[in-house]
């Protein structure tokens, strides 16, 4: 029985010296914000404004790369940024 709570105990302790981790929804933001950043880069190289195309049958294929880069980026930030401990 004293073993159990020493072992108890000692796992407290333990506890105590690790540092707090939280999701990192501030790094999330930043991620999307370079995203999104990228996205428009991408629309203004291929001569198009960002947010004023919709996937219909005329879009350029450069946009449709530019929607498919953005769609792989937010995908990754919300893999890291959400999901992955921030100290």
């Amino acid at each position: 029985m004293n073993f159990a709570r020493l072992s108890l105990l000692s796992a407290a302790a333990l506890y105590m010296t690790v540092p707090a981790v939280q999701a990192g929804p501030i790094a999330y933001g930043i991620c999307q914000t370079g995203c999104n950043s990228v996205a428009v880069a991408c629309y203004a190289a291929a001569g198009v404004v960002f947010g004023t195309v919709t996937a219909g049958v005329g879009v350029p294929p450069a946009i449709l790369a530019c929607n498919m880069a953005l769609g792989v980026c937010s995908a990754a930030c919300a893999t890291v940024g959400l999901f992955a401990p921030t100290p």
